[in-house]
């Protein structure tokens, strides 16, 4: 289980400011939260009459916040699998193109001197050392009018270059409302039904969600059917908004999500992100033994790249005169480079995938999905016919299927390929006995269903960007012009085709 350690900020009583009725109390709502529910090892709360933390005063003065935020992160003390939460409950104000947070004493007509900017806060927060950093910024309030540019703006593009989840009150031109039936602030309100039994939101996805549907609706109660407020969360790259960040109310399904980033980051050689995605997997299901294979597998692999770096320095160092600097007339090295012709094109039937190789390898993956549709049933003798019925499934040559995987898996690197599909669909829960909810299940994780519905063919995204993977090929299961579920009408057949990999 990772560590969560955790700041709340609440600010009532501004020097300069106009003053708030309950950020203190949501600032305290969201301590206890914490440390009760959340089970958090340390949280540290500032608000006008907070206790002081070590003998250090807790008020959150310009100078107080300053401090804790420089000695605090001046050194790592977490890790991998770890989260540190920063809440901040108060006024926030846009300067020169620059987002601050706004201490007790904070004077709007000096800002840069006396606010805290966004810039620093999650700089100093990325250095403890935590491979996710959560943001929660209640701070759109424009000192209580109804008019002006909140915060937003240039905190959305500091989230995303430093890779800091941050979760948004507000638009930058909305309020971020508090109600006096509630004694609260509305985004709070609907935050800690989203983290409690009520939301049980798992992920920062989920959560995201429920805040989109929540936060208006609870406008139009207290407020007005006029007024907005719209929350939004920056988690970049798009995978972190899988990361579960209540545990306690994930699912098989927010795990396997977790497995297929971990896996795609081992295909993509970056160990480093695919530990740390391994190791979130077991924080969630301890125990789960893919995840220890694949912190054995990182292991294995960092060790062969350690002997091959140690190889290619000694072999670097031999002198070689026909590579030396030295000579006028070098001596043509012969190309050394891995090619395409690394995979062999075999096939049992006689077909012949270069042309699928060359599309793959332009990127043009629309039409290398056609060609694939057209080589498997050419491979089964089922091209009059364009579809294959049972019989031709069974007696489908693994080697053709073979082939055609790794020049997927190869040209896409790792993104897209029926081994990708069939790791994904395994760590879903899938057996070969067919099973409605996880196939669903799998088709959101694909991306070939979206709202709860199975998208048509031509609605895939024919890209390997802000595609999920396993999203290719398709049009083996439908054709264009055809939703993904009209295969499920056929799902027997299909299934044994699928599972070949599985055997």
């Amino acid at each position: 289980m990772g560590k969560n350690l955790a700041i709340s900020i609440g600010i009532n009583a501004y020097d300069f400011l106009t003053p708030l009725k309950y950020a203190k109390r949501d600032a305290e709502l969201m301590r206890e939260f914490f440390r009760v529910r959340g089970g958090f090892e340390k949280v540290l709360l500032f608000s006008e009459d907070s206790p002081d933390i070590k003998g250090k005063p807790s008020r959150p003065s310009f100078i107080n916040l300053k401090r804790v935020l420089r000695t605090m992160f001046e050194k790592p003390f977490l890790g991998d699998g770890d989260n540190f939460w920063f809440f901040f409950s108060g006024h926030g104000m846009p300067h020169n193109g620059s987002d601050y947070l706004m201490p007790c004493d904070g004077d709007p007509g000096d800002i840069e001197n006396t606010a805290i900017s966004i810039n620093f806060v999650t700089e100093r927060l990325r250095r403890c050392g935590a491979d996710n950093v959560i943001l929660i910024l209640d701070a759109c309030r424009d000192q209580g009018s109804k008019s002006g540019e909140g915060i937003g703006n240039q905190a959305t593009e500091v989230a995303r270059q430093k890779g800091v989840i941050t979760f948004f009150s507000c638009s930058p031109n909305e309020l971020s409302y508090e109600i006096e039936d509630l004694q609260q602030g509305i985004f709070t309100k609907a935050l800690l039904e989203g983290l409690g039994v009520q939301g049980k939101c798992a992920t920062v996805e989920r959560l995201d969600h429920y805040l989109n549907s929540r936060v208006p609706e609870l406008i139009r109660q207290y407020k007005s059917k006029k007024v907005r407020q719209t929350p939004y969360v920056i988690a970049e790259p798009i995978a972190k908004s899988h990361l579960i960040i209540c545990p306690q109310y994930a699912t098989l399904y927010d795990v396997a999500k977790m497995k297929v980033d971990a896996y795609s980051a081992e295909v993509n050689k970056d160990f480093e992100l695919a530990e740390q995605w391994w190791i979130r997997v077991l924080a969630a299901s301890p125990g789960d033994i893919d995840a220890i294979n694949g912190i054995k597998r990182i292991v294995v692999s960092r060790r062969e790249n350690e002997v091959s770096s140690q190889d290619n320095s000694v072999s670097g160092s031999v002198e070689k005169p026909s590579q030396s600097p030295l000579s006028s007339k070098s001596t043509p090295v012969a190309n050394t480079t891995r090619t395409e012709a690394d995979i062999p094109l075999k096939s049992e039937r006689g077909v012949d995938y270069t042309n699928l190789r060359d599309l793959l390898a332009a990127r043009r993956w629309k039409e290398a999905d056609r060609e694939t549709l057209r080589l498997i049933l050419k491979a089964a003798g089922r091209e009059k016919e364009g579809l294959l019925d049972t019989k031709s499934i069974e007696k489908f040559p693994c080697e053709e299927l073979s082939t055609i995987d790794k020049l997927w898996v190869k040209y896409s690197n790792g993104h897209f390929g029926f081994s990708v599909n069939k790791r994904i669909y395994q760590s879903l829960g899938g057996t070969t006995q067919h099973n409605t909810e996880i196939w669903e299940k799998f088709g959101d994780t694909v991306g070939w269903r979206k709202n709860g519905q199975w998208l048509y063919y031509d609605d895939l995204t024919f890209s390997d960007k802000n595609t999920a993977p396993g999203h290719l090929p398709v049009s083996v299961l439908a054709g264009e012009g055809k939703s993904l579920q009209h295969w499920m009408l056929y799902s027997s057949s299909n299934l044994c085709w699928w599972f070949c990999w599985l055997e």
